[in-house]
């Protein structure tokens, strides 16, 4: 069993950092592509108000008849159906109603509330109100959630972190892990539920996830050997003088590298999923095709469970072995 009070403390502590990190990381990233949505949408209205005043510019009265005709197929059409778990947006759907989210000023720094931005709060905040509580088993048998949740965390424990960073130093970042695997995790299955939205197939929220796990990389070799030890461990002992300044960049960018694969990895085979779901639906043009279009749809859903489970796993995994290298020596 593990002790309550360092495993709160520090799970709580996680969860709340990376939970502002990921909040300010996708807000920053989505603040451009918010105001280019504000001022087509005004562009939109505009031309479809000078189109009802005049109609004798038929120019703006047929570009306001198809841009109206092209938000009446996003919204009612087959891709209409699955939009709001592939795209981000500074409204929530629900029940067909359009909520504005928030714009938090900051003095001069606008940060904007998407709805990806939504949901990892939503996820931050689900995953402390349930695994907060846990921690009052204390030394008891588990049982029900309790004991759910203790088979993923000893699978974790001792066949991704002890593994890759040794039972000493396991200990210490175990929580951080454990973090990192249930938010994940938690991200992913969130776009399965109606009104719900995958927030991990946001390319903002993976580089924000891998841009954390590089810093706790980088942090910790630094702390284990010391800067220049640390910088050290990119030039292999014996590699002749001459070619230390060719091989020290190729190691930097083979390191920037590998946590760049971690980022595009989690986020294109997220949204891979839906896209695939999309594409079966919109075969239904018949009743011939319909059934096989929504067999296919619902194996491609199964399957996405699945996917969330073992990216949730491959993320943490990846992640131990790169931190783990850095603090054993290598990089």
């Amino acid at each position: 069993m593990f002790k309550k009070s360092t495993f709160s403390r520090l799970i709580r502590f996680t969860f709340i950092l990376l939970s502002l990190i990921l909040w300010i990381g996708l807000s920053s990233a989505q603040e451009h592509g918010s105001a280019s949505i504000s001022e087509s949408t005004q562009s939109g209205a505009a031309s479809e108000h000078t189109a009802t005043i005049d109609e004798s510019h038929a120019g703006a009265a047929e570009s306001a008849h198809g841009a109206e005709a092209e938000k009446t197929e996003g919204e009612g059409g087959i891709l209409g159906l699955l939009q709001h778990h592939l795209m981000d947006s500074s409204y929530y759907q629900f029940f067909g109603l359009n909520i504005a989210l928030p714009v938090i000023h900051l003095g001069n720094f606008q940060l904007p509330v998407t709805k990806h931005t939504l949901m990892l709060i939503t996820v931050a905040f689900f995953l402390m109100i349930l695994l907060l509580p846990l921690r009052r088993v204390g030394s008891g048998i588990p049982h029900g959630l309790s004991n759910f949740f203790e088979v993923l965390i000893v699978f974790i424990r001792d066949e991704v972190v002890y593994p890759s960073l040794g039972e000493k130093e396991g200990r210490k970042y175990l929580p951080f892990f454990l973090t990192f695997f249930f938010f994940v995790l938690f991200s992913n299955l969130l776009g399965m539920i109606p009104y719900g939205s995958s927030s991990t197939g946001n390319i903002s929220v993976t580089g924000a996830l891998a841009a954390t796990s590089l810093l706790v990389m980088i942090g910790s070799g630094i702390v284990r050997h010391g800067p220049l030890g640390y910088m050290g461990s990119f030039v292999p002992h014996g590699v002749p003088a001459f070619v230390i300044p060719i091989l020290f960049p190729i190691e930097i960018a083979g390191l920037l590298v590998k946590h760049f694969a971690l980022c595009i990895r989690l986020f294109a085979n997220m949204l891979a999923g839906h896209a695939v779901i999309t594409v079966f639906l919109g075969l239904i043009s018949s009743y011939f095709v319909a059934p096989v279009a929504i067999l296919g749809a619902v194996a491609i859903s199964m399957l996405e469970l699945f996917v969330a489970v073992l990216q949730a796993y491959i993320f943490t995994m990846l992640s131990s072995l790169f931190i783990g290298s850095a603090i054993h020596g290598g990089h």
